[in-house]
């Protein structure tokens, strides 16, 4: 007997996990500062920012390895591109994840 609603959940949440992953990354993509350009009298907001993009990427972080433990179980499908595709996209986030960190700490520094 097999309990496949337990493998299917794991995929729901782990998918749902992902897409949250996404939106938070978009989120804090979209929200940062990159550039050199700063409008006068809002050097004081600068903390601010840094700490929201800095909780933003650990949020990434966060829910992207915990969907990547729910979405891979132990036991390999034979044709894995859709294995590959959702590595390459929470790998794509964690690593833009870690170098938003790294920007902001030479930011900050």
């Amino acid at each position: 007997m097999k309990n496949r609603g337990i493998a299917r959940g794991r995929m729901f949440v782990g998918g749902f996990l992902l897409f949250a992953a996404a939106i938070v990354w978009a989120t804090g993509i979209l929200t940062s500062p990159h550039g050199e350009s700063v409008a006068p009298g809002t050097d004081h907001i600068r903390s601010v920012v840094v700490i929201y993009l800095r909780n933003v990427a650990l949020a990434t972080i966060f829910l992207a390895a915990v969907s990547a433990w729910l979405l891979f179980p132990t036991r390999r499908p034979h044709a894995p591109r859709r294995d590959w595709a959702i590595g390459a996209l929470i790998v794509v986030l964690i690593g833009s994840s870690l170098y938003e960190l790294f920007w902001l700490h030479s930011l900050v520094s």
